[in-house]
């Protein structure tokens, strides 16, 4: 987020490892997780609604073909947009806030809920849905292209229960998902992120998504759409490779016949052994 919206002709950051360095040395390794409570309110509802709405919209599609996993997870990225929109404007508000200072001078917001909190009272549901449209950009195919790479992977790399490397495979299946979802889409991330950022400080910039896009194309070049990218993938593999390797796990165990024995009476239905 620094990266994405810092003022091109008085850069703070010179790259993602400088960006890293100076807010540790300006506002100590606290600075780092500003924002925090954000993630941990919403990201829970989130990966529930997203697996939810992916696995049950796969299995009303009947077919597990690649086409369907897409549309399967275009359909989760796009619903969950009503939690990620309001979730990451509070996020990228307290990113923002204090920026290069060890000790607040002046403290905007409390915590991530008090942002919401005035945020909405100053501009109401509009407010705390800013950036909405350029979200559900971002999140439609992203989540598309999420779940097809991970089918793809793992029938590829031939994961079975039964394989003694299944986690090492589920974990680099996942990985690489996070890191295609996010490169089929990063650039409408820039917008999103700038268009939330907008504002702060009392000056708008921008009057939408086409006007932001115009002016940062004008002002910085294609450059600007790549902006955070190297920070964003080295985040993308761990979380996303823990992700998806812990839901399938868990849905391994929990599918298997074992376990349907002990929660069922009567017959067994068969599970195929394809993830």
């Amino acid at each position: 987020v620094r990266l994405q919206v810092q003022n091109v002709e008085k850069p703070l950051y010179r790259g993602t490892f400088h960006c890293f360095q100076s807010i540790i040395k300006q506002e100590s390794a606290f600075g780092l997780y500003k924002g925090i409570g954000s993630p941990m309110m919403g990201l829970t509802f989130i990966n529930a609604l997203v697996f939810g709405v992916q696995g049950n919209t796969l299995r009303a599609l009947g077919k597990d073909t690649p086409l369907n996993q897409f549309l399967a997870g275009s359909a989760a990225g796009a619903i969950q947009c009503i939690i990620c929109c309001p979730m990451e404007l509070a996020k990228t508000r307290m990113q923002l806030q204090g920026t290069g200072e060890y000790k607040l001078k002046t403290k905007n917001y409390k915590n991530s809920l008090d942002c919401l909190i005035k945020i909405y009272r100053k501009e109401g549901l509009k407010g705390i849905n800013r950036g909405m449209v350029s979200t559900f950009i971002r999140e439609t195919p992203s989540f598309g292209f999420y779940f097809l790479t991970y089918d793809c992977m793992t029938r590829y790399l031939g994961c079975e229960a039964e394989d003694s490397y299944v986690i090492p495979k589920l974990l680099f299946s996942g990985g690489m998902s996070g890191i295609v979802s996010w490169l089929s889409t990063y650039p409408v991330d820039v917008i999103k992120s700038r268009l939330q950022a907008d504002g702060v400080g009392g000056i708008t910039q921008y009057n939408g998504i086409l006007d932001c896009f115009r002016k940062s194309y004008h002002e910085e070049g294609w450059r600007v759409f790549t902006r955070g990218l190297t920070s964003t993938l080295l985040r993308a593999f761990p979380v996303n490779a823990a992700t998806f390797a812990t839901v399938t796990v868990f849905l391994m165990y929990m599918r298997s016949e074992d376990n349907l024995r002990e929660c069922e009476p009567g017959p067994v239905i068969q599970q195929p052994s394809s993830l």
